[in-house]
């Protein structure tokens, strides 16, 4: 019994100090970020930002918004191919991709995704039998889909883009250039790993059977379609002078994107912006606010709002159904 007690209190510190320590992470990034939007803020001609609302293309506003579409369609996929990870491909397109578009934009815009998101994969689910342990799966997997199709890419674009790179963390070509290749390596050794027999992690009900090393590599290509149309839609809005490469403008944007996950800032509101700021500042500072500024409305403002509204109507059904059958 005392053995078990000390494992547990161990536990707990662990648990702790790495609680600690992300606090630490967050709070460091937000300093960053609020420290560079003031320096950037105080310089910016708000009538210059109108003026590029203004000019921007109908034909890019177009584009970008079916690159978004395309994305939150990639993103859909997330909890299709959890579901037939653990064994329920039974579950209809229709109600997967409304708890992953839906658990998505709340959670990430709300904050504290990692409750938000359960929440709401929780209302969804349950109606159709899924149970906590079930749902809690499902997480784990759409989590890794997404933190591997972002390390990915991430490490692909710092092995062919490393001066990109070094224009936000300061650090030589090479250097950055290594770091990609160990990503990549890394993430090949994984592959590796799970190539002899199936790995499990978790304990209990809770253990749950890592996908195959065939699976992972779909899981690592619906990751970066997901990415890849997300930063076509932010390619778009950008000002066409002066001219920058996909893949240049991909390192920046998915660095953006993982730096405001890490923030725990809801929305990454800021944060994003910050280091897009810090990784592109070969664009006037005003056409880089309004393409931002478009970006935030499109691909979070929206989709949010449209989330309220699905799963509003799915609780009013739910709810109409319970009564149903009480009568």
């Amino acid at each position: 019994m005392s053995n078990v007690r000390s494992a547990i209190a161990w536990a707990i510190r662990q648990r702790s100090a790495l609680s600690w320590v992300a606090a630490a992470v967050s709070l460091a990034i937000v300093a960053t970020a609020a420290l560079t939007l003031f320096r950037i803020f105080s310089g910016i001609e708000f009538a210059k930002v109108v003026a590029a609302l203004q000019a921007q293309s109908s034909r890019g506003l177009l584009l970008a918004c079916l690159f978004v579409v395309a994305g939150y369609l990639a993103l859909t996929c997330y909890d299709v191919f959890a579901l037939r990870m653990i064994g329920r491909p039974g579950v209809p397109y229709r109600v997967a991709a409304l708890a992953s578009f839906t658990s998505y934009t709340i959670g990430h815009n709300l904050g504290a995704a990692i409750f938000t998101t359960g929440v709401v994969r929780y209302r969804i689910y349950s109606t159709w039998g899924l149970s906590v342990g079930e749902i809690s799966r499902i997480a784990l997997v759409t989590a890794l889909t997404y933190w591997l199709g972002t390390v990915f890419m991430l490490g692909l674009g710092l092995t062919l883009a490393p001066s990109v790179a070094s224009t936000g963390d300061q650090l030589p070509e090479t250097f950055n250039r290594l770091i990609g290749l160990a990503v990549l390596a890394a993430i090949c050794g994984y592959v590796l790993w799970l190539c002899p027999r199936p790995r499990s992690v978790g304990r209990w009900r809770w253990r749950i059977t890592l996908p195959d090393a065939a699976a992972t590599v779909l899981q690592i290509g619906i990751g970066s379609l997901e990415l890849t149309f997300v930063a076509l839609a932010m390619y778009v809005l950008l000002p066409a002078r002066p001219p920058i490469d996909f893949i240049d403008l991909t390192v920046v944007f998915v660095a953006a994107m993982l730096i405001g996950v890490v923030s725990y800032v809801p929305g990454s509101l800021g944060v994003m912006e910050a280091a897009m700021f810090i990784g592109l500042p070969q664009f006037r500072r005003e056409d880089l606010l309004a393409a931002l500024v478009t970006f935030r409305v499109m691909y979070f403002v929206i989709p949010l709002a449209l989330s309220a509204l699905l799963l509003g109507l799915h609780e009013l059904r739910s709810f109409a159904a319970g009564m149903g059958r009480n009568t």
